[in-house]
């Protein structure tokens, strides 16, 4: 009976809905939030951050669908080419899941490794993309996104790990 009540308490506890709605808003205040210029190049990609650790973490929750919204919602926060952070967001869900599946436990270092990976992918993705439709990017400007979105990784699975399957 303890047991029972025990594993009941521990489902309830980690249904994260409310956290999920929860952290894109907060991420997507911090996208949008305003900064001066010299700081705002440093600005970490929250929300594809957000969205792998969903994806990575809550799989039952969060998959390519969720994905794909959180990348509509960038591009209308970003003002960006409609379907470009959508179409990125997609392709890294999928591939990260399809790379894990054999993988049940995760380890700190490697959803590290996934996310340091996949936002490389990711700055790639919208080079090739920006190229394509003439938009001048700067690679010497998306190396601070990068390394910002590295190193604040361990914070925001530190401050969402109570969630995580």
């Amino acid at each position: 009976m303890l047991i029972a009540k025990k594993l009941s308490s521990q489902r309830q506890r980690k249904d994260p809905f409310i956290i999920i709605i929860l952290s894109v808003v907060i991420a997507s205040i911090l996208v949008v939030y305003p900064l001066s210029y010299g700081i705002a190049g440093w600005r970490p990609l929250f929300m594809l951050l957000i969205t792998l650790f969903w994806v990575l973490c809550q799989p039952t929750w969060c998959g390519v669908w969720f994905a794909f919204s959180m990348g509509l919602f960038t591009d209308l926060l970003l003002d960006a080419p409609l379907g470009m952070n959508a179409l990125s967001y997609v392709v890294l869900a999928f591939l990260t899941r399809y790379f894990i599946r054999e993988r049940r436990v995760l380890t700190f270092s490697n959803l590290w490794v996934i996310v340091s990976l996949a936002v490389i992918a990711h700055l790639v993705f919208t080079l090739l993309a920006q190229t394509m439709f003439g938009i001048n990017f700067s690679l010497t400007r998306h190396w601070q996104p990068l390394v910002a979105s590295i190193l604040s990784w361990p914070i925001l699975y530190y401050l969402l790990k109570k969630w995580r399957i």
